[in-house]
Parts: C-alpha cells; sequence; structure tokens
C-alpha cells in the first residue's frame, strides 16, 4: 500500500485526529501518569521530556506534579494548543524526534500512546532511539508505552462506525506481517470535501525493541503490560511498557 512518506505530519495536525481520540482524555493520561509516578519516584528537580506530546496531555500533568517539563511534536497545530498552558516549568516546541535536539540534559524522556514506529525506514527509527537516547543524562530513564503486537492482532476490529458531534467516521483496520493499518474515511457535513485518512503503525516485538534500543545505549530494565504497571506478558497484556536506563 502506498502511503506519503510523512503521512502522519497531516493525519496528527488534523482536528478530526483529536476528535476520534478524544476518548484517550486527561483522565486516561493521570491514571497512567499516577502509576508511573509512584514507581519511578523521580527526584525533586527532575527534567522530564516528553516526545511526541500531541496537544501535552501528559505533560501537563507531570508539570502539575513540580517537575520541570519539555514537550516536542511534529505537528504545528498541536503546539499551538500545548502552548496556551505553558508555565516556567512547562515548555512546548515543534520538533521532529527523528532530529537532534537538547544533548545530555534530562533525567527522564516518555514516548506515549504508541507515538513511535511511523517512519518508513529502518534508519529513521534508529534517528529517533538514537536521539531520545542523546537527551539523556547518562543513567537517565527512557519510557515506551507502545501496542502489543500479538494482542492486537487477536483483539482487532476490522470495521467501526461512529458519529461524533455530526461527523461520521467509518474505520477500517487490517495487518500484514510488518504493519498494523488503519484506514479513516471522515464525512463532514460542513466540509467542502470527504477526507481520508491511513495510519500505518510498525509491528515491533520486545525483542526487536532490545535490539534497537541497546545500539543506542539504552537497556530495557522492566517491562509492563498495562497503565495499572502489571507484568507483561506476550500472549495477553494489552499494552507493551518498557523502562530502559541509559548506560
Amino acid at each position: 500500500m502506498n502511503l506519503s512518506s510523512d503521512w502522519f505530519r497531516e493525519w496528527f495536525n488534523s482536528p478530526y485526529y483529536h476528535q476520534l481520540y478524544a476518548h484517550h482524555d486527561d483522565k486516561e493520561a493521570a491514571y497512567f501518569i499516577g502509576h508511573l509516578l509512584s514507581h519511578l519516584h523521580p527526584a525533586e528537580g527532575s527534567r522530564l521530556f516528553d516526545i511526541a506530546c500531541g496537544r501535552g496531555r501528559h505533560a501537563r500533568i507531570l508539570a502539575s506534579r513540580g517537575f520541570d517539563v519539555t514537550g516536542i511534536d511534529i505537528a504545528p497545530d498541536n503546539i499551538s494548543f500545548a502552548k496556551k498552558f505553558e508555565t516556567g516549568k512547562l515548555h512546548f516546541f515543534v520538533h521532529d524526534m527523528r532530529l537532534p535536539c537538547w544533548i545530555n540534559y534530562f533525567h527522564y524522556a516518555f514516548n506515549f500512546f504508541t507515538s513511535f514506529g511511523y517512519f518508513n525506514t529502518e534508519r529513521e527509527d534508529r534517528d529517533a532511539t538514537r536521539s531520545i537516547s542523546q537527551s539523556l543524562v547518562n543513567g537517565g530513564i527512557f519510557v515506551m508505552d507502545y501496542l502489543n503486537v500479538k494482542y492486537t492482532e487477536e483483539h482487532l476490529i476490522p470495521n467501526s462506525d461512529s458519529l461524533i458531534s455530526g461527523v461520521h467516521y467509518t474505520c477500517s483496520k487490517w495487518f500484514d506481517q510488518e504493519h498494523f493499518y488503519k484506514h479513516i474515511q471522515i464525512d463532514d457535513p460542513g466540509a467542502k470535501r470527504s477526507l481520508a485518512f491511513t495510519e500505518r503503525v510498525t509491528k515491533f516485538s520486545l525483542g526487536n525493541f532490545k535490539k534497537l534500543f541497546s545500539a543506542q545505549g539504552l537497556n530495557i530494565a522492566e517491562t509492563f503490560g498495562d497503565y495499572e504497571l502489571n507484568a507483561y506478558e506476550e500472549s495477553s497484556s494489552p499494552r507493551l511498557i518498557m523502562l530502559a536506563t541509559k548506560e
């Protein structure tokens, strides 16, 4: 299937994206962050990095706990929205995670809600992982929240329809050996034309991530299978949450 090289630039910058996924809200983010901070116990004054932060729902909650938080996202409209909430300890920037940014600066880095695996080449995956590793101080911790491949395959719903604030979304999901796909057809009576987007996410296993991370000096120390941080089980966990330490 032919997709534009950076399909996510337009889709993640679209108001329809946020409308479709509105059920993944601040309440869900606060629930996960609460469990995560109770496990990590970041020291007072820790600098936290939210990579692919979207409109900043996780970053805002982290900053409300007193930490210095920086969020980056590739979508300009997301960052424009997030900047409304900036404070002396909460900062947002438009930035592509594949490119270097801060070096040896953050104590913790986070990548939430399967905000990885969108790129076309292994080189881009390596570039993003290298930039994340470089952003951390030695001994810093990177947390990635990703889908669990086997669970997602077994629980995939091929077709669904939803009507949200008068906008009709028709979604089709499928997968092949390497990727998951989701085609979203959008019919908005207020728009001049119908729109369509196709998401694509790479099927990264825990083994794939171990190899990818270790090449950039990140050692996976712990894994969890859901937002309550229960043990990860390859066959039954809805999520693959990894805590990696920069060696």
